[in-house]
């Protein structure tokens, strides 16, 4: 899920940044320092938005920074459990599938994909035995979150899809159609 958040730190600005004006310094810092970041409380930091307010600046003696305390805005992304998230097939592997979810990649165990006997094939798919429904890369799916590690420097994700309205968009357009055939039949 994605956060507007506003925070207050003091900011090292590296000297050199000393020549743009200071608040275009400080946005500057924490774009280099903050953005692509991964912190167990934020999140992964998507952006700075803005910086609001700019205090004194600080030299320490032995560094040829300046610090300044500063509040700002930032947008970051917090996998939630058990949120559902859009994404797209980013990798197929014989053991599950990788999914883009923009900000970060999801794993999805080849046991999570869909209701079936699942196989991997050659042709880098992975294929329902019953349904004959195929997975591949570039699909565009809905997963749910079912888990989420913070060991390692990027979280990582797992995924879910064998749960109603999850899975391959058009599996999920399949079976409103059928539910509504069927809806239609009982009337």
């Amino acid at each position: 899920m994605f956060y507007l958040t506003e925070a207050e730190d003091y900011i090292r600005v590296e000297p050199k940044l000393f020549c743009l004006p200071t608040m275009q310094a400080i946005k500057t810092q924490l774009n280099e320092t903050n953005v692509n970041h991964v912190d167990r409380e934020l999140g992964y930091v998507v952006s700075v938005i803005d910086v609001l307010e700019v205090g004194e600046g600080i030299i320490i003696s032995g560094d040829g920074a300046a610090y300044y305390k500063s509040r700002f805005k930032i947008v970051t992304w917090k996998p939630e459990l058990q949120e559902v998230v859009p994404g797209k097939i980013s990798e197929v592997t014989n053991f599950g599938a990788f999914m883009n979810l923009g900000v970060m990649q999801g794993m999805i165990h080849i046991s999570q994909t869909m209701e079936d006997y699942v196989s991997f094939s050659s042709s880098n798919t992975l294929s329902g035995k019953s349904t004959k429904r195929v997975l591949k890369k570039g699909d565009s799916c809905l997963a749910r979150i079912v888990a989420i590690s913070y060991k390692g420097d990027i979280p990582k994700i797992g995924l879910t899809m064998r749960q109603p309205g999850l899975g391959k968009i058009e599996w999920i357009e399949e079976e409103k159609k059928k539910s509504k055939a069927a809806a239609k039949k009982l009337a």
